[in-house]
């Protein structure tokens, strides 16, 4: 059946895989972007699962870089579909924003018709992600950071850049997030520098 058999490896996606870039936090009173680093600390394709930690730099509220822990969903319609079901998305936010990416807008009326659960995704040159932030590593929830909501992302197997969105109802809508995959710790072994509790 399609979909049911496991995505061929891709190089980008490896424990220890550091990605830098930026976030677009801009809004009608203010034009902002933070200097963002990502780095992968479990990834299982076979559960369509990811984890990591994400470090936002130059938060104005913040006097020290954050550091947030995530984890991912894969949309590989076998454990997650484009469909989140969870964390206030509908059907229409999900359809919306993934409608941002140019790669899905060739997939968006089939995921209309039937979730995408026809779509085969083995192959597709783009990985369709969640990436939910689920605590602060290194500072408070007073940090002026808020991690209420979570990520719709889209991830190149050819060159491993990430584009993504930020979805939180209570947020600046569409904050873009735009990273490259980095050189940074895929030579040798790579042990995660933060100890979470």
């Amino acid at each position: 059946m399609p979909g049911h058999t496991l995505p061929p490896p891709c190089t980008f996606l490896n424990v220890g895989q550091a990605f830098a870039g930026t976030q677009n936090v801009s809004n009608m009173q203010k034009d902002e972007a933070w200097k963002v680093n990502v780095r992968l600390q479990g990834v299982d394709m076979q559960s369509g699962y990811l984890c990591g930690s994400m470090e936002a730099l130059n938060v104005p509220a913040a006097e020290t870089p954050v550091v947030t822990f995530w984890e991912g969903e894969i949309v590989d319609n076998r454990n997650y579909s484009f469909y989140t079901g969870q964390w206030d998305a509908t059907k229409e936010t999900d359809v919306k924003h993934w409608s941002k990416f140019a790669s899905f807008l060739e997939l968006r009326e089939e995921v209309q018709k039937d979730g995408g659960k026809s779509i085969d995704l083995v192959n597709h040159p783009y990985i369709f992600m969640r990436w939910k932030e689920k605590f602060f590593v290194n500072v408070g929830t007073d940090c002026g950071l808020t991690i209420a909501g979570f990520y719709y992302v889209c991830f190149s197997r050819s060159d491993g850049s990430v584009n993504g969105f930020y979805y939180d109802p209570n947020s600046s809508p569409y904050q873009k997030l735009e990273l490259k995959a980095t050189n940074e710790g895929r030579a040798g072994h790579s042990f995660a520098t933060y100890q979470f509790q």
